[in-house]
């Protein structure tokens, strides 16, 4: 739902709100905020409110100095966990700087440009995620432990299946939210589960996503759980992914279905530019070093190909017969953060269309020999990624620096001390 900022006060004073959480996102897409008293709301809407730079990650720099947080009236939402009375709402915000210029390390700046990107070449384009992650038991001081939640696996149910009743409170939570989950299941791993997404615009895909986390993380403790994001958090079941599926319009008219002739140039040409630069891009999709543990393996992706039914293919186009066709990108973990990662997905996309590329033959046998690879670790990515033109004009140079340099300098720790990178294990697992 759409609000302006008028109908955000009106209904913040007529539904007893006492406290505004401001929300915003470092450039790795951890969630930041600072909470206001509901009647300073009507001042941060017109002046902003301060935070320090310093103090968030990846924001130190050139561009960076003391900033302002401006709501984003269009992302009002309800914390329906917290009580009622004296109720809490949520506001995304646009970071400024303190003469109202936008600050270049803002992630949700990166994908409003990548939008307006698309609609200047008669693009519309659209989202819908399948997030999994797992459902560890907690201790009883809340802590979480390594046990998961069952031993259940692919679609089973109860009383096998014991996390029915927590994915349930997590989708009517996100309905209440006016947040449509599409279906919802148990996935291969013990204790994984997976939940699907209707499509919406490319920024309330991303914005709605780490409402979906914090929801997640909420059910699972009020049910004495702990859920896990992490990309492989056991090393011999199956990996969480984050798929995205993307649906490109022209003219109203979805590309990947052209009746009679199956794809439409155009649309072989977007998959082929995501494919000749997925790649580069692989270290904002995939930003641990624990996240490649998960390519491969299962049916986690590990060669840069597509095809129609092979489910163990980078990209697949989806029901390429009916309106609803869709590509699949399925190497993207839920570490990743979505404001960049669609962003990049979208410029290599735009870009195989302006190129005009062919596309490549789909890879329905499932075979992985002798094609091009993913990048099988972070330093490979991290490389990569320094080496790319692609990346370094599609970002903004403070995003670009801050994150291959911070990514950097993890993996040489990692590399000198085993006590560090147990200790980042341990930290992602917690955390994440």
């Amino acid at each position: 739902m759409k609000y302006t900022v008028k109908e955000v006060l009106q209904f913040v004073e007529g539904n007893d709100v006492k406290f505004v959480r401001l929300v915003f996102f470092d450039i790795f897409g951890v969630k930041k905020n600072i909470s206001i008293m509901a009647s300073e709301l009507k001042s941060a809407f017109e002046n902003g409110a301060h935070i320090s730079s310093a103090n968030i990650c990846g924001f130190d720099g050139e561009d960076s100095s003391d900033l302002l947080l401006f709501p984003d009236p269009n992302t009002l939402k309800v914390l329906t966990w917290r009580p009622q009375q004296g109720a809490v709402v949520r506001l995304l915000c646009d970071i400024r700087h303190q003469n109202g210029r936008p600050f270049s390390g803002d992630v949700r700046t990166v994908l409003k440009t990548a939008v307006e990107k698309t609609r200047s070449m008669g693009f519309g384009c659209t989202a819908g995620l399948s997030c999994e992650f797992y459902l560890f038991k907690a201790d009883d001081d809340g802590n979480p432990t390594r046990i998961p939640h069952d031993n259940a696996g692919y679609l089973d149910v109860a009383p096998l299946d014991k996390g029915e009743n927590v994915r349930r409170q997590i989708c009517l939570t996100l309905e209440d939210m006016d947040i449509k989950p599409l279906s919802s299941h148990h996935e291969n791993g013990p204790g994984q589960n997976e939940i699907d997404f209707k499509h919406s615009d490319l920024l309330t895909a991303a914005d709605d996503y780490y409402t979906f986390k914090s929801i997640v993380k909420t059910a699972a403790a009020s049910n004495g759980l702990y859920a896990s994001f992490m990309p492989k958090p056991i090393s011999d079941k199956s990996g969480s992914g984050m798929h995205i599926n993307l649906v490109l319009t022209q003219y109203n008219e979805n590309i990947f279905f052209e009746k009679g002739n199956g794809m439409s140039k155009t649309a072989q040409s977007f998959i082929a530019g995501i494919l000749r630069r997925a790649a580069e891009m692989t270290v904002f999709f995939n930003p641990l070093s624990n996240s490649y543990a998960r390519f491969g393996a299962y049916e986690a992706p590990s060669g840069i190909d597509w095809s129609y039914g092979n489910p163990k293919t980078l990209v697949r186009l989806l029901l390429p017969n009916n309106k609803r066709a869709r590509v699949d990108f399925r190497s993207p973990d839920p570490v990743c953060n979505p404001y960049i990662g669609f962003a990049l997905l979208v410029y290599a996309g735009l870009e195989g269309i302006e190129d005009g590329l062919e596309l490549q033959e789909a890879n329905e046998q499932r075979r992985t020999e002798n094609g091009a690879m993913l990048p099988q670790s972070l330093a490979e990515a991290i490389e990569i990624a320094k080496n790319s033109e692609f990346i370094k004009k599609s970002l903004p140079d403070l995003i670009y620096r801050n994150y291959l340099a911070i990514k950097t300098e993890e993996m040489k720790k990692s590399l000198q001390s085993a006590e560090y990178r147990q200790e980042q294990e341990e930290k992602h697992f917690q955390m994440i």
